[in-house]
């Protein structure tokens, strides 16, 4: 991936790639206690995780409030995971302006597949073209899929 960041404005938010700006511990805390998908997530695993990703860090000024990690080859396919806003500035459209900035990243123009799996932002993605797979289509891919990894026995 390139040194080279991305990075929008909106009034008092910023959006970046820049890796240095990402609060690990505040992802980490969403990821671990708050979200559905990732409950109990180890620290070390979310910090290998955003060393191997392209991550968006949504800030009110210093303070991380949003966040999505794409994990991807800039070439050919790309999966946005780990997306969330925090409660508090919810319902502002800051969800939209992560979805354009992520879209409008000059090195993922061209990507020939998208994919993320939600349980519940269905019609977030929609506004942007995203769409559920065809029947057909579900049938075509497979997964490996370990549930509750993060639980220690």
């Amino acid at each position: 991936m390139t040194n080279t960041f991305y990075e929008v404005t909106q009034g008092e938010f910023l959006i970046s790639t820049n890796p240095a700006l990402l609060d690990v511990a505040a992802i980490h805390q969403y990821l671990s206690q708050e979200s559905y998908w990732a409950q109990n997530i180890p620290l070390a695993t979310v910090e290998k995780s955003l060393k191997h990703s392209l991550c968006f860090g949504m800030y009110h000024g210093t303070k991380l409030i949003g966040f999505a990690r794409l994990i991807t080859d800039m070439t050919n396919f790309a999966y946005l995971c780990d997306v969330f806003v925090i409660v508090t500035y919810r319902k502002k459209g800051l969800s939209k302006l992560l979805m354009q900035t992520i879209h409008a990243h000059p090195q993922l123009q061209g990507l020939r597949r998208w994919m993320l799996a939600t349980r519940d932002a269905h019609g977030l993605y929609k506004q942007f073209g995203w769409e559920v797979l065809p029947e057909d289509m579900t049938k075509r891919f497979m997964q490996l899929h370990f549930t509750n990894v993060y639980l220690k026995h």
